[in-house]
C-alpha cells in the first residue's frame, strides 16, 4: 500500500472513530459504566465498523492504526476494553466477541478489565512471551479501578490453552504499557480542551479566567505536558518494529504518567471544585488518566526499566543512545 493510500485509510479510521465515539460516548455513559454497565450498544456499533479488527491479521492495518484508534477511545474516554481487544486480536487471532487482558499468576488472571463482559480472556506475564487462553470466562472477584472501569479476576481452568505471542521487538506488556500511554495522552487532550474552554468563558472580575496570568501560565504548562506526553507515544508508535522500541515505549509510559499527574492536577485548580463534582465531565477524564497511569507499570517502573537500558549501553555510548533513532 502506497504512503498515500496508508494516510488516507488512517484519516478515515480516525474521523468515522470520532464521530462514533463523539456521537456515543456520553456523561450519561461514563456514569452507567462506573455503576458496571456494559456499553453494548457502543460495543456492537464498534464492531459493525470493523474497528474490532483493527491491528489484526489480514485485515490491513497495522500497528499505526491500532494505536491511531485508542488515542480516538482515550479522547472519548470511551468505556470499553478496546486496548485489550485489539491487542488480543492482533496477538492470537480474530474474535468478534469481547476480548480482555490481565495478569496471569498461576490459576487466576488479575485486573481484566470488563473481565464480566468478555468472550475471551487472555493472561500474560511481564516478562515471558507465554499467554494462557481463556474462553469460557468465570469471573471469580470483582473489582474496579480509580476511574470506576471494572477490573476483574478470572479463573484459569484446568487445560486452558496456552500460546507464544511472538513480536519483533518487545513483549505483550510492554504494548499494553504502549496502550495505556496512548490512551492517556488523548485522555489529557480532552483535560486540556476543557479547561481552556472555561477559562474562556468563566468570568471573574469582569474579565474571562483566561486573561489573569497566573491562568494562562497554568493552560500552558498543560498544553506542553500534552504535547511531551503525545509525541513520546508517537515516537514509541514508530518504533515498535525496531530495535528502539522497548526504550521508546518506556520514555511513552514515563511522559505519560509525569502529565497525568501534572495536567489533571491544574486542569481542576483552574475549573475549582466544580471539576470534582459528578455533574461535571472533567473527572471522568481525569480519573481515567490517574488509573491507566498505573497500569502496566507506573512511571516509575518505566524509570527503572529505562535506566537500566541506558546504564547497560556504557557510558562512552550514552549520547548515542538518548539522540538515535
Amino acid at each position: 500500500m502506497s504512503d498515500n493510500n496508508m494516510n488516507e485509510q488512517l484519516s478515515i479510521i480516525i474521523d468515522t472513530a470520532n464521530r462514533l465515539f463523539g456521537d456515543s460516548v456520553d456523561k450519561g455513559l461514563l456514569d452507567a459504566a462506573e455503576r458496571g454497565e456494559f456499553a453494548q450498544s457502543l460495543w456492537a456499533s464498534v464492531v459493525a465498523t470493523g474497528f474490532h479488527a483493527v491491528g489484526s491479521k489480514d485485515s490491513g492495518t497495522g500497528v499505526v492504526e491500532l494505536f491511531a484508534l485508542l488515542d480516538v477511545a482515550g479522547r472519548h474516554a470511551a468505556p470499553l476494553p478496546l486496548a485489550e481487544t485489539l491487542l488480543a486480536n492482533a496477538w492470537v487471532g480474530l474474535s468478534e466477541g469481547v476480548s480482555s487482558i490481565g495478569l496471569w499468576e498461576g490459576q487466576r488472571i488479575t485486573d481484566v478489565p470488563w473481565g464480566r463482559s468478555s468472550t475471551r480472556v487472555i493472561g500474560i506475564r511481564p516478562d515471558s512471551a507465554e499467554c494462557v487462553i481463556v474462553e469460557q470466562v468465570e469471573v471469580i472477584e470483582r473489582s474496579a479501578n480509580l476511574a470506576g472501569e471494572p477490573r476483574d479476576v478470572v479463573r484459569v481452568p484446568e487445560g486452558a490453552s496456552r500460546h507464544t505471542i511472538r513480536l519483533n521487538h518487545g513483549n505483550a506488556w510492554s504494548q499494553l504499557a504502549l496502550a495505556r500511554a496512548v490512551q492517556t495522552a488523548g485522555a489529557l487532550s480532552t483535560v486540556l480542551d476543557i479547561a481552556l474552554q472555561y477559562a474562556g468563558e468563566r468570568e471573574q472580575f469582569g474579565r474571562s479566567l483566561s486573561k489573569f496570568q497566573a491562568i494562562q501560565h497554568s493552560l500552558a504548562v498543560q498544553a506542553a505536558e500534552v504535547a511531551a506526553a503525545r509525541r513520546a507515544a508517537t515516537g514509541a508508535v514508530d518504533a515498535l518494529d525496531t530495535p528502539r522500541a522497548a526504550a521508546e515505549i518506556a520514555a511513552a509510559k514515563i511522559r505519560a504518567g509525569d502529565a497525568a499527574t501534572m495536567v489533571g492536577e491544574a486542569a481542576h485548580q483552574v475549573l475549582g471544585a466544580i471539576g470534582y463534582t459528578h455533574e461535571h465531565r472533567l473527572h471522568h477524564f481525569t480519573r481515567r488518566a490517574w488509573a491507566w497511569r498505573d497500569e502496566f507499570g507506573n512511571e516509575f517502573d518505566w524509570q527503572r526499566s529505562l535506566g537500566a537500558m541506558i546504564a547497560g549501553v556504557g557510558a562512552d555510548h550514552v549520547w548515542s543512545f538518548v539522540t538515535g533513532r
